[in-house]
């Protein structure tokens, strides 16, 4: 999920921020861009949700990303992860946002932050990065077909989104209905192993 601060919520993140980090968060205030949910902290308050603002490579490569916490007090608005068709100026996917259909297909990671700022998040060997958040087993097993016809061509990675915010791997599990494993799933509490078929039983059979 994307978040936009208040002045406020800027403010206060500054404050908190290390002093070599400063410079970006004014930066990211003054074009009010947004930052990232990210996994909360133990020790996080109930008013507070966990942030991430990851920064462009460096001249060297390097990939830094800034921890934050906002009051949800001082959050101006939320949007779920770009769709995937929004970010195909930044990236070659048209063919996959054709063949996608209705699916519901978003992205995150460089492909998105790039799409969102204008800045150069992308380098030649950059992930795209894909959301599949399936409603029924039939979707699932389209979207996975979909994303193993097109890895052929484009370096895709990503996650299924399943209903209530578990998220695996799509790769892994791909490998998991071929080899028969638990699946590693990540939430905004937790990582943990579970297995596929508890995952199944969110879904609509249809």
């Amino acid at each position: 999920m994307l978040v936009w601060l208040t002045a406020i919520g800027w403010h206060a993140a500054f404050d908190a921020a290390r002093e070599e980090h400063k410079t970006a968060l004014s930066w990211w205030a003054n074009h009010d861009w947004p930052v990232v949910v990210r996994r909360m902290d133990a020790d996080a308050g109930a008013d507070e949700v966990c942030l991430g603002l990851p920064l462009p490579p460096d001249s060297a490569g390097v990939k830094v990303r800034i921890a934050l916490r906002a009051r949800v007090a001082d959050i101006s608005r939320t949007a779920a992860a770009l769709l995937l068709r929004d970010a195909a100026t930044v990236r070659d996917v048209a063919a996959l946002c054709d063949d996608a259909g209705t699916l519901p297909l978003r992205v995150f990671g460089s492909v998105a932050m790039q799409a969102l700022t204008g800045l150069q998040y992308l380098s030649p060997t950059s992930d795209v990065d894909v959301l599949l958040h399936p409603a029924s087993r039939r979707q699932l097993e389209e979207g996975m077909a979909l994303l193993a016809r097109h890895a052929e061509r484009l370096p895709l990675d990503g996650e299924i989104v399943f209903p209530g915010g578990a998220a695996v791997s799509w790769k892994e599990w791909q490998m998991a209905m071929t080899h028969p494993a638990k699946v590693l799933v990540k939430d905004l509490q937790s990582v943990r192993l579970t297995e596929t078929a508890t995952l199944l039983a969110t879904l609509e059979a249809q």
